[in-house]
């Protein structure tokens, strides 16, 4: 990770951390990068916080001013800018969101033309004009770029996801929550299009509730949703769509590693998994990985971030992947986490077996996980403390195989992360603050948040 770009982009408090200056920059810098022999094309999308709007703004003018052409598809998921950047041969992609975060933040996403997260290399280069006072030079006359409307990119992405659906949803009654997000319209017509039944909820964005008790982080309202409604299947996204989380005909919560468990067993079923692999991150649960064992399925591990599990499938030929908290990524179908594609995908499982969602569930179990998020003098030494490192040590050694401990640095914030999975919650709990007494003790710690 760099100063300002993380695992998932440059994300922070709109005009405290991240500001117009920083989106007008980046612009500037992508503008001229990629418009060094010809004039540079680049697809814009938004979420539906207030300040996407400033953000966007800021980004056309710097991208303008560089001599490039700034196409709109306006708000719409971050799913959809990937499938059009590399659709439509654009330079990049740029998605204005902070994800699941509070509207007061925010987030620029840069997108390659092959609608993968941006290449490293161009990310260091943007960091290094931002802290610099090396001059870009302007476009001047014709040279100066355009924003074009581009709404159409969106609408044909609707187009494409309605196309990869192998059943009509009718007789289906289906519940959405859209997190007053990148879904709010783009959803329903999605599964009102496949002849569902539809029923919705946080679809009415003001710029201000996105994610506000709603969406993948709030499934619990989800969740009443379905079972006061006598729903067959609900699904819910984040605020920029590229996450899914389900809530099954009985009321259960399904996340990513269900709905990982449950679609490569489909495949496998159908012949479609070849000798793919299920690729998580560390943080998938024990559960996952055992009903995978008991069908003979292989998988993989990677660091936490839809970003690292992206690489290995690319890298691997392998079909699907993805996390716990609904990043779900379908080989030769996306490349990167798609909320919408992944309810698609689940609806095929349920559509052409015929079975509701909790009886395709049924075979793996979760087992219980704690996590604990704690702020430290700092990441790295205590990481790397004798007293830390024994006292994990000491933790996995009494929970064998039926448990596992994960200490790891946060990706986007100054803590550490703690998680303990084992048989039971108060054994989780046991060894999680075991594992903090540590750190307290060794002069570590400075909060437990």
């Amino acid at each position: 990770m760099g100063k300002y770009f993380g695992t998932d982009g440059f994300r922070g408090e709109a005009n405290k951390e991240l500001n117009v200056e920083h989106a007008f920059r980046i612009g500037r810098y992508l503008g001229w990068f990629f418009g060094k022999d010809r004039k540079a094309k680049v697809v814009i999308g938004k979420d539906t916080r207030r300040s996407s709007y400033m953000f966007e703004a800021a980004l056309c003018a710097g991208l303008t001013a560089s001599g490039a052409d700034a196409y709109l598809l306006h708000v719409t998921s971050t799913p959809s800018v990937s499938y059009i950047a590399r659709a439509d041969d654009f330079d990049c992609g740029i998605m204005i969101s902070a994800s699941h975060n509070p509207y007061y933040d925010n987030g620029i996403k840069l997108i390659n033309s092959n609608g993968e997260k941006m290449d490293d290399s161009i990310l260091d280069g943007i960091e290094a004009y931002l802290d610099g006072n090396e001059p870009l030079p302007f476009a001047t006359g014709e040279n100066i770029g355009r924003t074009v409307d581009y709404a159409a990119g969106r609408n044909r992405y609707i187009g494409y996801l309605i196309s990869l659906a192998t059943r009509s949803y009718k007789d289906y009654r289906i519940g959405l929550d859209c997190a007053n997000g990148s879904t709010w319209q783009m959803a329903k017509s999605v599964f009102d299009a496949l002849g569902a039944d539809t029923y919705v909820i946080a679809n009415r964005p003001d710029g201000l509730n996105i994610n506000v008790d709603c969406g993948s982080t709030h499934i619990e309202n989800l969740r009443k949703f379905v079972i006061e409604n006598k729903l067959d299947v609900g699904f819910a996204f984040d605020g920029d769509a590229d996450r899914c989380l389900a809530v099954d005909d009985k009321g259960n919560i399904i996340n990513g590693d269900h709905i990982m468990y449950v679609n490569a067993k489909y495949m496998l079923e159908k012949g479609k998994l070849g000798n793919s692999k299920v690729v998580t991150t560390i943080m998938s649960n024990m559960g996952l990985y055992k009903a995978l064992d008991a069908l003979g399925i292989g998988y993989e591990k990677t660091a936490v971030g839809d970003k690292y599990v992206a690489e290995n499938m690319r890298l691997n030929g392998h079909l699907i992947g993805g996390e716990q908290s609904g990043h779900i990524i379908f080989g030769r179908l996306a490349n990167t986490g798609d909320g919408i594609l992944t309810a698609i995908k689940i609806m095929e499982c349920i559509t052409e077996s015929k079975l509701p969602l909790s009886v395709l569930a049924s075979g793996m179990t979760m087992y219980p996980q704690k996590l604990k998020n704690v702020v430290v003098t700092d990441k790295d030494e205590t990481l790397s403390c004798e007293e830390v490192k024994s006292a994990v040590e000491q933790a996995e050694k009494e929970l064998g195989s039926e448990g596992r401990v994960v200490l790891r640095k946060s990706g986007t914030e100054p803590l550490l992360r703690v998680m303990v999975e084992a048989g039971t919650a108060e054994l989780c709990e046991e060894k999680v603050d075991f594992i903090i007494d540590a750190m307290k003790q060794a002069g570590k710690l400075i909060k437990v948040k």
